[in-house]
């Protein structure tokens, strides 16, 4: 039984390589981190710098952008480090690194729910869009996004805190609360009750999703009009929508009842797939397939290569 204070030390398991390995690991995540870094930043900037591009559709695609930057920055840095040093992590570092990832897995949840609802206005009920999607009430959603996810996973964090623990080894690359949980000597019921309901409610977030583009796609078929703007500005969200939700639905599987006997390499990639694949993904699905955000890209590029000729 071990008394918890800040100075108490996990140990990581996942990164039993070889100095050549872990150099070559280092190096190759530090260039995909790059990439994530770039590629959000450059949707974000194109949406704040361009007004043609301050449309609620634009708005929410940036806060999943900053949303994507703030989960991945609770991973990367910190597996970078552990690439080249010792793979140890401070009980509040631990708390804190599994509240960022938690957090900014429930916020992807609550910002997709938006766009699917703002898709849904515009499609199914296009005369009272700018009706209902005005700046006042987008800027509330926005706001919710953010605090719901930021709330329901300061609750499960602080039902852990100060729980008597009897190990010290979580057998994950980086910290969650579930292996956290699973070392305290009597797991708190408060933290049971709270992750319950973090879970049905955002269960109850990803039905709506659902249900918003069962309803779209049903409305699309029936018209040849909105199948045209379906496909240019749903399909992004729905490819997004069901890349996001593969990833964190594996590694929950995973994580509940994975078997022992995967290779560590699989195991390390099905714990880091959401941190790897739709942080990365996204700016691209969104820059390549949104004709203005395509098009911001263009021009900027046309206009770089024109003043370099000249």
């Amino acid at each position: 039984m071990e008394n918890v204070s800040a100075d108490t030390l996990f140990t990581l398991s996942g990164l039993n390589f070889t100095l050549e390995q872990r150099i070559t690991l280092f190096f190759l995540t530090l260039l995909w981190y790059i990439m994530i870094l770039l590629g959000n930043i450059a949707i974000i900037v194109a949406i704040i710098v361009d007004k043609n591009l301050q449309e609620p559709m634009y708005i929410f695609l940036c806060n999943l952008c900053f949303n994507a930057l703030y989960g991945t920055a609770g991973f990367y840095p910190k597996f970078l480090l552990d690439l080249l040093t010792s793979h140890v992590i401070s009980y509040a570092g631990c708390m804190l690194q599994g509240f960022v990832i938690h957090s900014s897995v429930c916020g992807d949840f609550s910002i997709l729910a938006l766009m699917a609802y703002d898709r849904y206005v515009a499609i199914c009920r296009p005369l009272v869009y700018h009706s209902v999607m005005t700046k006042q009430r987008i800027s509330i959603f926005v706001l919710f996004s953010w605090l719901l996810p930021l709330y329901c996973m300061f609750m499960n964090t602080a039902t852990l805190l100060g729980s008597r623990l009897c190990g010290s080894h979580i057998n994950r690359i980086y910290c969650v609360n579930w292996m956290i949980t699973t070392l305290t000597c009597s797991p708190p019921k408060a933290n049971a009750a709270v992750s319950y309901f973090n879970v049905l409610f955002y269960f109850g977030i990803f039905v709506f999703i659902f249900w918003s583009y069962l309803y779209l796609i049903r409305t699309a078929i029936s018209s040849k009009e909105k199948r045209g703007k379906f496909m240019q500005t749903c399909l992004p969200h729905l490819i997004s929508l069901i890349t996001f939700t593969t990833t964190v639905l594996l590694d929950l599987l995973y994580m509940r009842f994975g078997s022992l006997d995967l290779s560590q390499n699989l195991n390390n990639f099905m714990a880091m797939e959401f941190l790897l694949i739709p942080p990365a993904m996204n700016p691209f699905i969104y820059g390549f397939k949104l004709t203005k955000i395509r098009n911001k890209f263009l021009n900027l590029v046309y206009i770089k290569r024109k003043d370099v000729k000249e």
